[in-house]
Formats: structure tokens, C-alpha cells, sequence
């Protein structure tokens, strides 16, 4: 095993409208870790976007490699570990999953515990709460997933044949701030629609139907109606994207990040038009990212 070795976690969207708590896309930007053996812990924060993390034993990823290794009852050494990230924080772009599966991975590679993927996505899972990021992180591309009491499943879906355009403001909305204005309790009417949407949606994209998938995307009765307060460019962002051509946009996890499925090869010019209107925001063309975790030494 060497001494030093640097990993990358990718970035993810949650929810594609219905999927609420159940869907995750991985997506190109990513959080990077330069991990050597050292005689003491030491962390450092090298990307302005992590300006505000702590740097002591307070840090997720420190938290998370700690508790892993005590799981198993092994030994974690000290590590220096330098962390650098494409993420924002708090935007609704898997910036927690990240970090959450960087603290897995540490204490699987420098512990040598040799967990499976299903391992790490249910250490993941029960530190999160619900495994649509944290599934598309550890495994990659599109993932469908659910957390029954102590069981966790997940699945591997096809990648979609799309673009995909992703609008950050500027401002953070925090994870418990948009649970906050969720309703305690759906109808059964309600229950029903949503999880029909959420079906629906999945069939059109096994299917390649985009037109239909689309439309589902923008049908969701779990979380978008009300948190559509939260991030004011989305209703905007939305119908000038339908002008564009754009298949759907929809909030990305609990925002307030922006995203937009795309006919391939119109990426770049949603993009293009949602830089011009929204000036104030961060506008990226991203790729899926499918691959599992690699070590580089």
C-alpha cells in the first residue's frame, strides 16, 4: 500500500424533479483529496470554495474516516490530507456526499478495511439519510435508490443521451432550511400523483423518451412547489430554457442550483443564454460521471 495516494469524488444532482430522496446523477466536478502518512493529523483546504470548513477534527471528512475505521475496529494512522474542491458548498450540487464518501474511502484505504460498494453506500446512506447522492457518488452515473430501515438498495441506470446545463446562484440555501418548508403530509390523491410522476419519469428515460421524461421532470408534487420561493431565477430560468428547446429544468437536490437536461449537442448554447440573463450566477455545461472510484499514486 503506498504512503500517498490522491482520490477524486464527483459532484452530484439529486431528485430530477419526482425522484425525490431516490434519484442521483453524477456529474463532472469534483472534490480532490492529496492523502500522505504523516506523524500527526493535519488538514489543509486548498480551493477558495472551502474557505469556511474547519481544518480540525470538526471536518466531515475527518469525522467520517474516524467513525468508519471505528465501525470495523480498526486502526486509522494520521494523515495529512489536502483538500481541494469544483463543488460549492451548500448548493445543491452533492458538495456533503462528496466529503461523506472522501471520509469512507480514507478510512478504507489506509485502514485496509476493503469494503465492498455496497459497504460504503450504506455507511453513506445512514450518515445522509437517504442514498440518492451518495449512491451516485461511490457508483457512479444515474442511480435509483432506496433506504428501508437498516437496508439500503440501489441501482445503476442507463446514462442518459443528454446535455446537461447547470445554473449556481450566488447565495446558499441550506439542506435543512428547504426540508423546512416541505409539508409534514401529502394527500393520498398527492402521494399517488408524485410517485406515478416518479415512475413515469424512469420508464421515459429507460426508453430514451426525453419528450416524455421531460414532462415528468417538471411534474413533481414531493418538494419543487414548495421551494420554488427559494430560488426566485428558477421559473424564469425554466421557460426560457422551454424557448431554447431545453427537455426539462428542474432544482438541482434542495438547491438552489439550477439544472437543465438538453437535446445533445444544445448544451453550450442553453448555457450560453442562460449566462447572458442570469450574469449574476455560475452557468456550466457538465458531463455524467460514470466511472467508480480510481487511485492515483
Amino acid at each position: 500500500m503506498s504512503t500517498s495516494v490522491t482520490l477524486q469524488f464527483p459532484a452530484s444532482t439529486a431528485n430530477l424533479g419526482p425522484g425525490f430522496d431516490s434519484l442521483g446523477l453524477a456529474l463532472n466536478l469534483y472534490l480532490t483529496l492529496e492523502i500522505t502518512r504523516s506523524s500527526d493529523w493535519k488538514i489543509e483546504c486548498r480551493s477558495p470554495l472551502l474557505i469556511s470548513l474547519p481544518t480540525d477534527e470538526t471536518n466531515l471528512i475527518y469525522q467520517v474516516a474516524t467513525l468508519t475505521a471505528e465501525r470495523y475496529n480498526a486502526v486509522l494512522p494520521p494523515l495529512h490530507i489536502v483538500i481541494d474542491s469544483e463543488i460549492p458548498l451548500a448548493r445543491g450540487l452533492g458538495s456533503s456526499a462528496a466529503a461523506i464518501a472522501a471520509g469512507i474511502e480514507v478510512a478504507n484505504y489506509f485502514a485496509q478495511l476493503e469494503l465492498t460498494l455496497e459497504e460504503k453506500l450504506l455507511i453513506g446512506n445512514e450518515i445522509e439519510g437517504h442514498p440518492d447522492n451518495i449512491g451516485a457518488c461511490i457508483f457512479g452515473g444515474l442511480v435509483a435508490g432506496v433506504s428501508i430501515g437498516e437496508v439500503v438498495e440501489i441501482v445503476q441506470l442507463p446514462k442518459p443521451n443528454i446535455d446537461i446545463v447547470v445554473t449556481i446562484p450566488p447565495y446558499e440555501v441550506k439542506t435543512e432550511v428547504a426540508r423546512k418548508v416541505l409539508p409534514e403530509q401529502l394527500t393520498r390523491e398527492e402521494a399517488v400523483l408524485g410517485s406515478a410522476v416518479a415512475n413515469v419519469l424512469i420508464a421515459a428515460l429507460l426508453t430514451e423518451n426525453y419528450e416524455l421524461a421531460g414532462k415528468m421532470m417538471e411534474k413533481d408534487r414531493f418538494h419543487e412547489p414548495h421551494r420554488l420561493p427559494l430560488i426566485p431565477e428558477l421559473t424564469e430560468a425554466r421557460n426560457l430554457g422551454k424557448e431554447a428547446g431545453a427537455i426539462a429544468t428542474v432544482i438541482s437536490g434542495a438547491g438552489p442550483t439550477i439544472l437543465t437536461f438538453a437535446p445533445k449537442g444544445t448544451g453550450e448554447y442553453i448555457a450560453s443564454l442562460f449566462q447572458r440573463r442570469f450574469s449574476h450566477c455560475t452557468v456550466k455545461q457538465l458531463q455524467i460521471h460514470c466511472n467508480n472510484l480510481e487511485y492515483n499514486y
